[in-house]
């Protein structure tokens, strides 16, 4: 950002997210001068940096959300947003797939004619130009091991959890030791907490939503929507709690038998489930 007169002789900008200030034409000043604190320069700049942060978080909560539901997203779209910085830091690295779901690559640029710049598992750049390309979840990606491997070796760094993610494979047939007619996973229940408001303060501070006595998350899985929802309590109950079972329901709010319930979805209600339980109270001492 280029540096912009403030009054006084002084120039101001950003960086870094905060306001910074020089004599013109001078050296960058260690401080803000006291002069210029509360200069309607400096405030419409701090301004923009707060809206600058607003939009990077939107950018990666809109990432976030395409690749949990594995929706496709049109490539002329992320040709378009590639330009802005918020939106390429937040794509970029991401695996994608095109039109070959077996076709697996982590997106590396934009050309200027709208294609994508991708490297495959091969480690060639490829340019994909499918009408939509999909933002998988980890947990439909075949090979995922291979797959973080390869990450690994290219010094991917993704800023939305991605290849990286906890994922929790869905148990089928005997494995699964439960009822078809189970509606309720209780692996993650029982974790205690000194209050309610604070197991429902840790849901809030892990991006999950709080409604009623549960912490939910909404997954769009094989086209249909599902939300996860996990027992954290009755809403004004001043007292300890423990976080009770997982289960997951449809739209219409009807609870979803675990056999129907798709990976991705399985694997975000595990997930969920297993980050609140993980804040629980550890006991010490030999009745632990």
């Amino acid at each position: 950002m280029t540096w912009l007169a403030a009054g006084e002789g002084y120039e101001i900008t950003l960086e870094d997210g905060r306001v910074v200030a020089r004599r013109a034409g001078g050296r960058q000043l260690k401080t803000l001068p006291k002069a210029l604190r509360e200069s309607p320069e400096v405030d419409r700049l701090r301004r923009l940096a707060e809206w600058l942060e607003r939009h990077e978080a939107s950018c990666v909560a809109q990432v976030d959300a395409w690749m949990v539901s594995s929706l496709p997203v049109p490539t002329e779209l992320i040709a378009r947003v590639w330009p802005d910085e918020a939106w390429r830091a937040a794509l970029r690295d991401m695996a994608v797939v095109g039109d070959d779901p077996d076709e697996v690559g982590f997106l590396r640029d934009v050309t200027a004619d709208g294609e994508l710049k991708v490297v495959d598992l091969d480690g060639e750049t490829v340019r994909l130009s499918p009408r939509t390309v999909t933002l998988p979840h980890p947990v439909l990606l075949p090979d995922l091991d291979d797959v973080r491997d390869f990450a690994a070796d290219l010094g991917i760094t993704q800023k939305v959890e991605q290849i990286h993610r906890a994922t929790w494979a869905k148990p089928e047939g005997p494995e699964a030791g439960r009822p078809e007619t189970a509606t309720e996973v209780r692996d993650y229940a029982g974790g205690k907490f000194a209050s309610r408001f604070g197991l429902a303060a840790r849901a809030t501070s892990l991006g999950y939503r709080v409604s009623g006595g549960y912490a939910t998350c909404k997954v769009r899985d094989g086209g249909r929507s599902t939300e996860a929802s996990v027992w954290i309590g009755e809403p004004y109950w001043d007292g300890e709690s423990e976080t009770g079972g997982l289960s997951w329901h449809d739209e219409e709010g009807r609870a979803v038998r675990l056999t129907e319930v798709g990976p991705v979805a399985w694997s975000e209600g595990m997930r969920m489930a297993a980050a609140l339980y993980a804040g629980r109270t550890i006991e010490k001492g030999g009745d632990a």
